[in-house]
């Protein structure tokens, strides 16, 4: 898994039949230090995740291991919404900050 922020939504109406119905989000991925990284990817979404959020992605054939997605041609799926990061040096993320 890695950490991820949201970073928009993508929108796609003529798809595989099989994503139908999947929700698409924009994400970037963050280092170590909470830093954005430049990678981007659209990644699936089985939580309901949201603009600015950090998630957690899963990427490769984990990505298809969640019941229904096994046939699903994805590649990175959103499987966790995160309320807190901590690291050695203290704590590095907090939604609760981030929504005030």
């Amino acid at each position: 898994m890695q950490i991820a922020k949201v970073c928009g939504t993508v929108v796609s109406t003529q798809k595989e039949q099989s994503l139908t119905g999947v929700k698409f989000l924009l994400v970037q991925f963050l280092d170590a230090e909470g830093q954005l990284l430049p990678e981007y990817e659209v990644a699936g979404d089985s939580v309901g995740a949201g603009i600015d959020e950090w998630v957690l992605v899963s990427r490769g054939s984990a990505a298809r291991q969640i019941p229904g997605s096994e046939s699903r041609p994805l590649d990175a799926l959103i499987i966790g919404i995160i309320d807190t990061v901590s690291v050695e040096s203290g704590q590095l993320y907090s939604k609760r900050e981030q929504d005030r």
